[in-house]
């Protein structure tokens, strides 16, 4: 589950002060897999917030190394702050893949069931969600919202769902990566 291209969510020019040398370093969020991860940046390259760079197995541009998985305690506050709009504008990108998710999830356990993770979900929109999608798949965040009576806006619910795994929330993940990078 590696990522092959990152958002920058904050460049540190000059590095961060606990470190023992000065080097620039980004924190970045992957792009499929949401894994974050600190670079450190090759010199004389300077980096914007929402910059889009290529961190897979090829000859990296713009990259030194991978530093490593970073938690979100780790995140500076600038980074933090720019976290749900560049996840909102990720899933806004990629809306296809998560209306797939309403489409296809299926049970954790024999008494959990993967829709019921989302926030603002329960049994009885859980429910819903699968008869509608009997019926027919859903193609947009608007088709759930319109055809599943008195659920909350579906888009905000998997932009929250992320960000709670992100900040570690629930030891179930349904969007972030697990694990090694």
């Amino acid at each position: 589950m590696k990522d092959e291209y990152v958002i920058v969510l904050d460049f540190l020019a000059s590095g961060k002060a606990a470190d023992r040398r000065a080097e620039p370093v980004a924190q970045t969020i992957g792009e499929k897999f949401f894994n974050l991860l600190e670079l450190s940046i090759k010199d004389g390259i300077t980096l914007k917030p929402r910059d889009r760079i290529y961190i897979g197995d090829e000859k990296r541009e713009q990259v030194k190394y991978i530093r490593g998985r970073i938690n979100y305690s780790d995140l500076t506050n600038y980074a933090t702050g720019e976290l749900e709009q560049i996840v909102t504008d990720m899933v806004n990108s990629d809306q296809k893949r998560f209306v797939d998710f309403f489409n296809l999830s299926g049970p954790i356990t024999t008494r959990l069931h993967s829709l019921e993770l989302l926030p603002g979900i329960g049994k009885k929109h859980m429910w819903d969600i699968i008869n509608e999608r009997k019926k027919k798949p859903f193609d947009t965040f608007g088709e759930i919202q319109q055809r599943v009576e008195m659920l909350p806006d579906p888009k905000k619910i998997v932009i929250k769902r992320i960000l709670d795994e992100l900040e570690g929330k629930d030891r179930y993940k349904l969007f972030v990566a697990a694990g090694r990078i």
